[in-house]
């Protein structure tokens, strides 16, 4: 049994074949590995690649298919985890040197283990921004993540290295962390399918945070239907994270052939006048073929924005003061300004930024009392090159790495389902916002099927 290098199955093709015993786990993982030894040295979407360990879980894998026993709905598939997530036995780096001396993870994090029970295998750790402060995947310490598109430009932060590395065949899907919009800037940037689910739906269990108000976990994947089947595999109320919601796990798979129905809106106003003409030419694209005619303005969304800027700051700045007070100079420099800076602002700024969060919240659902799903471009542009100070926005030229998530922010703010889908619309691809109302993610999936299967949307070739 050999595995292919040349074409890229998708991640349910690979379980079925390796499930089916067409397929050894140990021939597929080795093909990546030496996907990755040939091509990561100029992406740089690794910080960590764990050979050894994923050889141990393919021999495993096959060894249960031999014996007749299931190894489970992602059986012998390859993936990646961010920097910031717990790999038993490894220092949680979250791409920074100040976290070297911490002690080595005892346990993998919840969602990796759910992955792994689930029979995939873990090929390493993906490079990202220093402590998820970031949109460009740009690292002072451990250098920048390149596009596998153009590797000239930005693969997105801070979730940059997973991203790339599902956009380039390494891995067949990655997880990620969004808290501004670090999981639908690099979908955009790298063209891919891209979750962020609930505020609450998955745990956080064995993560690093930046946030605990706004931090989201989720997936990447080159198609939907493998979104959709990592997702399903996630899903599960656990303790150690008291944001988890405890609900029973709502599965978006089977219903993915159900086409879209409801009532769909393109988001105007900031959404709109924030976005570039390529932008805004793919919200029109999905808007059309999802029979989205209404355009719908929320007059709160520039206030959620800087709410969510005073929040992400404060709650930053708090994180790490007191090793930014013993060793300030490891920080990255762009990140440890980001930080002192959130250190002054005033506990009265952030008990406002958490009124303007709640009156946005009402806001927005309000809307959802008329509409089913609201569509909004994912970034105000594709992906910008590498070091680029700036980008135009709205006809001004603003400082890139800060703005690259203004049409992500406000809605992290408030915690909203989002399914960032992949158009190609232009020399570089660019994503489009599903948004569906709270813990309705199977509302943006069945949307994103619809546009699949009418080609508007189409992940990496």
């Amino acid at each position: 049994m050999q595995a292919e290098t040349a074409a890229l199955p998708s991640a349910v093709a690979i379980a079925a074949q390796v499930r089916a015993g067409r397929l050894s786990a140990v021939a597929l993982i080795e093909a990546h590995l030496a996907r990755i030894a040939a091509r990561d040295g100029e992406l740089n979407t690794f910080t960590e690649v764990m050979a050894e360990r994923a050889l141990r879980e393919a021999v495993a894998v096959d060894a249960m298919v031999a014996a007749g026993r299931d190894p489970g709905p992602l059986a012998g598939v390859p993936f990646g985890v961010k920097d910031n997530y717990d790999v038993a036995g490894r220092v949680t780096l979250a791409g920074s040197i100040i976290n070297r001396d911490l002690p080595p993870a005892t346990a993998d994090a919840v969602l990796l283990r759910r992955l792994t029970a689930a029979g995939a295998v873990l090929l390493g750790t993906q490079n990202m921004d220093e402590l998820a402060y970031g949109f460009t995947s740009e690292n002072a310490h451990y250098g920048a993540v390149r596009n596998p598109l153009d590797q000239m430009r930005s693969a997105g932060g801070s979730s940059g290295g997973s991203a790339a590395g599902v956009a380039a065949g390494l891995v067949s899907f990655a997880l990620g962390t969004d808290t501004n919009g670090s999981i639908r800037v690099p979908s955009s940037f790298c063209g891919l399918f891209g979750l962020k689910p609930t505020y609450g739906r998955l745990p956080r269990t064995g993560t690093f945070p930046f946030v605990h108000d706004i931090d989201h976990l989720g997936p990447f994947a080159r198609n939907l239907t493998d979104l959709a089947l990592v997702y399903d595999v996630l899903q599960g109320h656990d303790a150690g994270d008291l944001a988890c919601a405890d609900l029973p796990a709502s599965p978006v798979g089977p219903g993915l052939g159900t086409p879209f129905s409801g009532s769909a809106a393109v988001l105007g106003g900031w959404f709109e006048e924030l976005a570039d003409a390529q932008g805004r030419e793919a919200a029109a694209l999905v808007a059309k073929v999802l029979g989205a005619a209404a355009r719908v303005t929320l007059p709160g969304t520039a206030r959620a924005r800087a709410g969510g800027f005073v929040l992400t700051c404060a709650s930053g700045g708090n994180l790490h003061a007191e090793k930014l007070k013993a060793a300030a100079d490891e920080f990255d420099p762009a990140t440890r300004d980001r930080l002192l800076a959130g250190l002054l602002i005033p506990a009265n700024a952030v008990l406002q930024a958490q009124r303007v969060r709640t009156l946005y919240r009402e806001e927005v659902l309000e809307v959802f009392r008329h509409h089913d799903l609201l569509i909004a471009p994912a970034t105000p542009c594709s992906a910008p090159l590498l070091g680029q100070p700036t980008i135009t926005v709205g006809g001004r030229e603003l400082p890139a790495r800060p703005n690259i998530g203004l049409l992500t922010q406000p809605l992290s703010f408030i915690g909203l389902p989002v399914v960032t889908v992949p158009v190609r619309n232009g020399p570089m691809p660019i994503g489009v916002q599903l948004v569906a109302p709270p813990w309705r993610e199977d509302i943006a999936f069945s949307a994103a099927a619809l546009l699949e299967r009418a080609g508007i949307v189409t992940g990496p070739e």
